[in-house]
């Protein structure tokens, strides 16, 4: 699956985002954790001195602590009892002899009162400290939850204290809940901000790509071009990536427009070059083949060789007309000469020009195909219409073998008529198939008179069907070569364009 492209825009505001992002996730990870480690560290400090306290009432205590009671909820009342200090709410106090039972435990609950443990608790506490004296943690399960605990030995018995963690939890859960709110409101402006700023900055640019996006739409091919759109001068600061963008672009445009001023002039020297001459040239040549012909008629003896020798020069001559005809022709298409919008009974146009070349060559075999949906009238030149399919079939007499097959077809495809002559024959030499339809494209560069191909005949059809608005295109492969005209069925104004001047010439 192709991915789909990503804008500038999207790129730098995401890429932002994502960095902060990043950078506000790493930031509360670090202070989460470090103030995890504060706090426990607070707590272990916490938890050696009430031990360090624990340790010092346990030895002054006589008989250690085995004569406390080892299950109570109620402060002791005894006067000794009463002069100690009640103990810290959350804190935990066990004392477990040698044979590893508890000979006094206590855990002070949040309304001032203790609780002993129980024996499964007390052994949790044996077993989590039997690795080493702590600080270690330790869940006790229940309603009392994880300790921070410590040991040290008193006698022969083992002094336990500890405090609940749940105040330093507590904290860390609260601080990460903050940190995630403050967080994702921080992403979200970043986001929003970064992506006011990116769109801010980008302006210049999007104005920039719009001056190149609508000089690319512009027709630049051929005829009188004119670029007058520039980036504005408030884009074109050297100073800045995008302004140094913008003044390239626009020198870029000069230059494009310079070089085809320099192109139309030229063409339009070289049209007018080839029209006058082949104008002038209708004449002599007119009068070189009359006189052939007349010489041809004369009852005067001649001998083989002198006839032989006008034959040949009215040949060349009515050749040589051909050319220029077509060079005029060619010249005032080129100068945008006016087309006649008549309605054009296509199909019996494709029936005509099929009857005659049957009747010029009938070593092939001509057919002819019109669906029953084709468009019985279409506007164009019918002249020039004749000619394109004539050139067609001429092109597919001259480059085919004796027995093709070459079928002329009619069809209607949406808002265009098509007309589609196919052979079967050789298919189109690889060698000129790019330059089909260029001037005196011809697949034989020897030269070679003989086969009365010019090589204008494809681009003459070519210049009338764009004239009339339509295109021409060629697939060709052995056994199959298929010429395809397409044009519109519905009428559209005729071309127009500068030749009056031609006009005026025929």
């Amino acid at each position: 699956m192709t991915r789909r492209p990503q804008t500038l825009q999207r790129v730098l505001v995401v890429g932002a985002s994502s960095l902060v992002a990043v950078a506000i996730v790493v930031m509360s990870l670090a202070t989460i954790t470090a103030l995890r480690a504060f706090v426990y560290d607070r707590l272990d400090e916490q938890v050696s001195a009430a031990l360090q306290f624990a340790g010092v009432r346990a030895a002054a205590i006589p008989g250690g602590m085995s004569a406390a009671p080892e299950k109570s909820e109620t402060p002791r009342s005894d006067a000794s009892e009463t002069a100690r200090p009640s103990p810290r709410v959350g804190s935990l106090q066990a004392v477990i002899g040698s044979d590893g039972k508890a000979l006094t435990s206590g855990y002070a609950r949040g309304d001032g009162t203790e609780v002993s443990l129980s024996d499964e608790q007390v052994a949790t506490l044996a077993a989590a400290l039997r690795s080493g004296n702590g600080p270690v943690t330790v869940d006790l399960d229940g309603d009392l939850g994880a300790f921070r605990v410590a040991a040290r030995t008193v006698g022969s018995d083992t002094v336990v204290a500890g405090l609940s963690v749940g105040d330093a939890e507590a904290t860390t859960r609260a601080l990460t809940a903050i940190f995630v709110g403050v967080g994702a409101v921080t992403l979200l402006a970043a986001v929003a901000g970064s992506s006011l700023l990116v769109r801010r900055s980008l302006r210049p640019l999007e104005r920039v790509a719009a001056v190149a996006q609508r000089v690319s739409g512009r027709t630049l091919g051929r005829g009188d071009v004119d670029i007058p759109d520039r980036v504005d001068a408030a884009d074109t600061d050297p100073r800045t990536e995008v302004g140094r963008v913008g003044a390239s672009l626009n020198e870029l445009l000069g230059h494009v427009q310079a070089a085809l001023a320099a192109r139309e002039h030229s063409e339009s020297e070289l049209r007018r070059f080839i029209a006058d001459a082949s104008h002038e040239l209708r004449t002599p040549l007119a009068s070189v083949r009359g006189y052939a012909q007349l010489s041809l008629a004369d009852v005067e003896p001649m001998s083989a060789a002198q006839r032989r020798s006008l034959q040949r020069i009215e040949s060349e001559a009515r050749r040589m007309g051909a050319l220029v005809e077509d060079l005029l022709l060619l010249a005032r298409l080129d100068a945008g000469q006016r087309l006649r919008g008549d309605d054009v009974e296509l199909p019996l146009l494709a029936v005509d020009a099929v009857s005659d070349a049957q009747t010029v060559d009938p070593e092939r075999e001509w057919r002819v195909e019109i669906a029953t949906d084709a468009p019985l009238t279409i506007p164009g030149d019918e002249d020039r219409l004749r000619q394109v399919v004539a050139n067609l079939l001429r092109n597919a007499h001259t480059h085919t073998p004796p027995g093709t097959v070459v079928t002329t077809a009619v069809l209607h495809d949406g808002e265009h008529a098509v007309l589609r002559v196919s052979d079967t024959g050789p298919g189109i030499d690889p060698a000129v198939a790019d330059r089909l339809f260029q001037r005196f494209a011809r697949g034989d560069e020897s030269r070679n008179r003989d086969a009365g191909s010019t090589g204008l005949g494809l681009s003459i059809a070519q210049a009338i069907v764009a004239a009339h608005g339509g295109t021409i295109t060629a697939l060709s492969r052995p056994g199959r070569t298929i010429f395809e005209v397409r044009l519109p069925a519905q009428r559209v104004a005729p071309a127009r364009g500068t030749g009056e001047e031609a006009d005026r010439r025929s």
